[in-house]
């Protein structure tokens, strides 16, 4: 049969609207149009839809069988609508993101309640990794967005500077060098010094820095994390340096931070995969990280105060 969907809008008006007149202003077209379209429509089916009753129409027993189908599809069709419309206003979705556990701890909480305030219905999967899985798995596109410290990109991979700032001091409430502003290398010498691993890579530019100062820091800890190494020196095991963003989540709990004179800098990359499919989901996420790291960079330096 030589149907069309026209067919199918015209007999769905005319059950809608109960008569030709009505179906005709639904359909914003004339009424002998909708007359002639469902002449035609039952010509092709080969049965009656409708009784004519004193130029009234009444469905047929076979018009209202067709009706319950029509009337299923359509509610289909609505479906298939009302995703696209919760698509476009990002009200479903996924999105994929992994870094360094210390941006679970720090960055992505409050990307988090941002992201998901203007986009509820988006379900954000967050994948904690070191190095050098987390490289591995930017590299092979399983995520949307990835956080990283190194300013060497992974294969396959783009990305911006999200945040920059340099280390800073952390002590514990009391702690007599509190009373300074900012402290030199030099403050450090012979007191107890919280560290991170060997293998850290900002563990190695302190001690590069404290060597080439000939300062002799009490190395009394060394732990594997930022957050581990705040928690040590609020027990008041000694003091340490750490990247801006762990010493702002511990701030006010028992320990506080100061400036650093020696600049040594901190940044986290914001990579994007090159082969993963993108989308304006994806860019609306960046656009809200971005909005983070610079009231992050705000905070830090109320928190600090302007550099002398």
């Amino acid at each position: 049969m030589d149907l069309s969907i026209r067919h199918i809008e015209v007999f769905r008006a005319v059950m809608t609207a109960g008569s030709v007149t009505g179906a005709a202003r639904l359909l914003f077209t004339s009424q002998p149009t909708v007359s002639r379209e469902l002449a035609r429509f039952e010509h092709l089916l080969g049965f009656r839809l409708f009784d004519r009753e004193g130029g009234r129409l009444a469905p047929t027993a076979q018009g209202l069988a067709l009706f319950d189908e029509v009337q299923r599809s359509y509610s289909g069709l609505e479906r298939i609508v009302g995703a696209a419309q919760a698509i476009r206003r990002f009200d479903q979705g996924q999105l994929a993101i992994t870094g360094l556990p210390v941006f679970a701890q720090t960055l992505l909480p409050g990307f988090c309640q941002a992201f998901l305030e203007r986009h509820p219905g988006v379900r954000l999967a967050i994948s904690a990794q070191e190095s050098p899985l987390l490289e591995e798995s930017l590299s092979g596109q399983r995520h949307d967005l990835g956080l990283s410290e190194t300013d060497i990109l992974p294969r396959g991979t783009r990305g911006s500077t999200l945040f920059a700032a340099d280390m800073v001091c952390v002590l514990p409430e009391g702690h007599e060098l509190l009373a300074k502003p900012e402290l030199a290398l030099a403050d450090f010498h012979d007191r107890p010094f919280i560290s991170l691993a060997g293998l850290d890579i900002y563990r190695q530019s302190l001690d590069a820095h404290f060597l080439a100062a000939g300062v002799e820091r009490r190395m009394v800890v060394e732990t594997s994390t930022a957050a581990s190494v705040c928690a040590m020196v609020r027990q008041g095991l000694g003091l340490a340096i750490v990247n801006p963003l762990s010493a702002l989540d511990e701030a006010g709990r028992g320990l506080q931070m100061r400036r650093l004179q020696t600049s040594i800098p901190f940044r986290v990359q914001l990579i994007r995969p090159e082969y993963r499919p993108s989308s304006d989901l994806v860019d609306t996420a960046a656009q809200v990280f971005h909005e983070q790291a610079q009231a992050l960079v705000q905070v830090l330096e109320t928190r600090l105060g302007r550099p002398a």
